[in-house]
């Protein structure tokens, strides 16, 4: 039997979530997306928890939408899907926002489109200084989802991501850190050992007061991404139909660049 598509583990009042196919560079495939939903519920009625990360093995954090498999399967219509599909993808992904106890995602490789979204539904990022993030939807002649346009606005600031998602620009972990995208850019074996170092800190404060004043700050912030991620998924999935989205995703799988006709 092979293994879980996501690790969960607990030491010292810390879970730990892995993604665990490294082989397809975490992204979303169908038995990821089901085992980090699984996860996730095992973590939310875990009471001894104080605070969690978000990992991936491999050279990939999440490479986001697997089109790869999509493609394989042979349906014609593969990248054509309704709102309703493109919002339930990203559930899993969303459902770490009902987590009390915050998150830190210890982004050891890339995190490209939904795989950033994986990240900014955390709490804070640790990032590998030469590995690559981006929200590179519009590359694709997609509109973005996961929530994106809502949450990096209000993470790097209007101007910053206002040129991050209509350029659909690759950036590395040191220009992410420098944007605000992420916390920290490390080296890559250092990723998960300061992730673990914020963990621990956030672990040993008062647990009710560290899950109260999460609770206040999302609050107080207005901070409602799921309808967001909703609206986008109408879009997305009218995007999806577009001509230029069969050319983005083609140019993706061939490793070459698109030529988008705006149609």
């Amino acid at each position: 039997m092979s293994e879980p598509a996501v690790l969960y583990d607990v030491d010292d009042a810390i879970a730990t979530l892995t993604l665990n196919r490294p082989d397809n560079r975490n992204s979303m495939t169908p038995d990821v997306l089901a085992d980090l939903a699984d996860a996730v519920s095992r973590l939310r009625g875990d009471a001894s928890v104080r605070c969690a990360i978000v990992t991936g093995r491999g050279s990939s954090f999440c490479a986001g939408a697997d089109f790869k498999s999509r493609a394989a399967a042979g349906d014609g219509d593969a990248y054509v899907a309704p709102h309703e599909r493109s919002y339930a993808t990203y559930t899993p992904f969303l459902s770490l926002l009902d987590v009390e106890v915050p998150i830190v995602a210890a982004m050891q490789g890339h995190a490209i489109g939904g795989g950033l979204g994986l990240a900014v539904v955390c709490d804070l990022r640790v990032a590998n200084r030469a590995a690559r993030y981006g929200a590179n939807f519009v590359r694709l002649g997609l509109h973005p989802g996961m929530a994106t346009t809502y949450l990096l606005p209000r993470l790097m600031g209007v101007p910053r991501a206002v040129e991050f998602l209509l350029t659909g620009r690759i950036v590395s972990g040191e220009e992410a850190a420098a944007a605000g995208l992420v916390h920290y850019a490390v080296p890559e074996d250092e990723v998960l050992t300061r992730a673990r170092a914020l963990a621990r800190e956030i672990a040993t404060a008062a647990p009710l007061a560290v899950r109260w004043t999460k609770r206040s700050i999302y609050e107080n912030l207005g901070w409602d991404p799921r309808t967001a991620a909703r609206g986008e998924a109408q879009v997305q999935s009218r995007s999806i139909e577009t001509e230029d989205a069969r050319e983005g995703i083609a140019a993706l799988l061939g490793r070459r660049e698109p030529r988008f006709r705006g149609r």
